[in-house]
Parts: C-alpha cells; sequence; structure tokens
C-alpha cells in the first residue's frame, strides 16, 4: 500500500539524478548526458518553477536502461534543479524496488518510467507514467499510422480553453496507453 511512511522510506533509499545515473554503463551514462546536455528550459518556464512555494517530492521509478527512461528522466532533472528546495527528485530502480513497483502498474505492467508525486509529508498525490501524451502522439504515429486531430473547438474563455485541453490531453493520453499496450495489442491482434 502506497502509505506516506512506506514511501518517505523508499524516498530516502532513492539516488540523486547523477548518482543514479551513474549505475548504468558507461555507454547508458553516454545516453542520459546527452539528452541531459541538451535539454534547456525557457526564462518564462524557469520563473514558473521558482514561484513554487510548496515543497514537493518526486520519486521516479525508472531503469538506466530504458529507452524512454533516457528520453524523459533528464527534463525531470533539469525541472528540479531550477527550484531544488521546493522539488526533490529522486530515482529508484525498477527491478530492484518490486515492492513499489509492483504496486504502480499501468495497463497490466510494470512499466518505466513512473513519477510519483508526493506531498511534503509524503503523502500520495499523484502519478504519471509511463510516456507524456506528446511520447505517445510520436510513438502512435509511428506504430498506428495517422491520428485523428483532437475535437473540439476554441472557447471564449482561456481558462475554459486551457481546462479543456488539460481534460483532453490526459483522456488522449490514456488512450493512446491502452492502444500501445503490448498486452492489449496482443489480445485484440492489431
Amino acid at each position: 500500500m502506497l502509505t506516506a511512511d512506506f514511501l518517505s522510506t523508499k524516498f530516502q533509499a532513492a539516488a540523486a539524478y547523477h548518482d543514479y545515473v551513474k549505475s548504468g554503463t558507461d555507454s547508458q551514462q553516454d545516453a542520459w548526458r546527452k539528452i541531459y546536455d541538451q535539454t534547456a528550459l525557457s526564462d518564462r518556464q524557469r520563473e514558473l518553477l521558482k514561484s513554487f512555494t510548496r515543497e514537493m517530492h518526486i520519486l521516479v521509478v525508472s531503469g538506466v536502461w530504458c529507452g524512454d527512461c533516457v528520453q524523459q528522466c533528464p527534463f525531470l532533472a533539469r525541472i528540479a534543479e531550477e527550484n531544488p528546495e521546493k522539488i526533490r527528485l529522486r530515482f529508484l530502480d525498477r527491478d530492484e524496488h518490486t515492492d513499489l513497483a509492483e504496486q504502480i502498474q499501468i495497463c497490466g505492467g510494470m512499466r518505466v518510467p513512473i513519477a510519483l508525486f508526493l506531498a511534503e509529508d509524503f503523502h500520495f498525490v499523484s502519478l504519471l507514467g509511463d510516456r507524456t501524451l506528446t511520447r505517445y502522439r510520436a510513438i502512435a504515429a509511428k506504430q498506428l499510422g495517422p491520428s485523428c486531430p483532437v475535437p473540439g473547438a476554441p472557447l471564449d474563455r482561456d481558462e475554459a480553453d486551457a481546462t479543456l485541453q488539460d481534460w483532453l490531453d490526459e483522456i488522449e493520453r490514456v488512450q493512446l496507453l491502452l492502444r500501445l499496450s503490448t498486452r492489449l495489442r496482443r489480445k485484440h491482434n492489431d
């Protein structure tokens, strides 16, 4: 069960980004370093991150060997570096922490990376994994062919537009996750 005590213990056992990357082979470290070095935040993004007032912990269940982790986790490191007093980021190897990985399966599998967002007292807040919507769209375009455009017309109010898009994006992300699931693709023979 994802109790605050359990998650706190896991966070304490986890490694900081650069230490985690050092656990990989030379070629794995090079792959992570390449994405990390190419990642830069805009001034606007930095300002936003520096404006955070609540402390959060981000615990990423990952694999230094994982291509999706290489493509996404350096972004998390750059984000956390902008406000390390409010954003505390740590990484765990999925295969070394199966007691956690088994509890956060997505679509019936122990996928990576999965980011657990925790409150300052380590209570579970949210989870995002294993790929963002943009990543799923790119993979779907390669594996499934052209995708349908996102439905919906712009609304008059900016806030309504943003809220609607947030919901549409999350629903699309979950749909693409299901569509690209190896288990479900085998089941449906597609």
